[in-house]
């Protein structure tokens, strides 16, 4: 396949593309194992009214089921993002709390491996706020979904 004259290899600082400007999956097979960390979160802002009724649902409704979503999604990271690297996931955690007029969603996630999981903790982030969304939009049209980013990413030596 050839590239466009204006591709500059090496310039573009992407881990997962090559010298040639062609996609890869980045080789970690060399890196040694270490445990790591990473939290992420994102934040669904709504009308008051709606918080209210999130707030008020029973226990395992609307927050239980966005947080399940959350780590459901984050174990299928590597099925969802094609360059990611499958993982071993030890620790999975969506923590979601009912504010004024958001709910703000914490992920985080955990592993012993040569990578990282900073993408199992915004997929499950963003999932986690997806079905909020689902769940509320027939109440509130004008919701919106913000605030995904990354909070930590920690890697300690075994």
């Amino acid at each position: 396949m050839t590239r466009s004259p204006v591709y500059d290899p090496g310039m573009s600082g992407l881990s997962h593309v090559d010298d040639a400007g062609e996609v890869k999956m980045v080789d970690v097979g060399e890196k040694p194992v270490s445990r790591r960390r990473a939290v992420a979160s994102a934040r669904v802002h709504m009308a008051r009214a709606t918080a209210e009724t999130i707030r008020e649902l029973p226990k395992g409704d609307a927050l239980v089921t966005a947080q399940l979503a959350g780590i459901m999604a984050a174990k299928r990271t590597a099925e969802l993002i094609p360059l990611c690297h499958p993982l071993p996931v030890t620790h999975l955690e969506v923590r979601l709390e009912v504010g004024e007029s958001t709910v703000e969603i914490e992920a985080t996630a955990e592993t012993t491996a040569q990578t990282g999981v900073e993408m199992e903790a915004l997929v499950a982030a963003t999932i986690a706020a997806l079905t909020v969304y689902d769940m509320a939009k027939a109440v509130d049209k004008e919701m919106w979904i913000d605030g995904v980013r990354l909070v930590e990413k920690t890697k300690e030596p075994i």
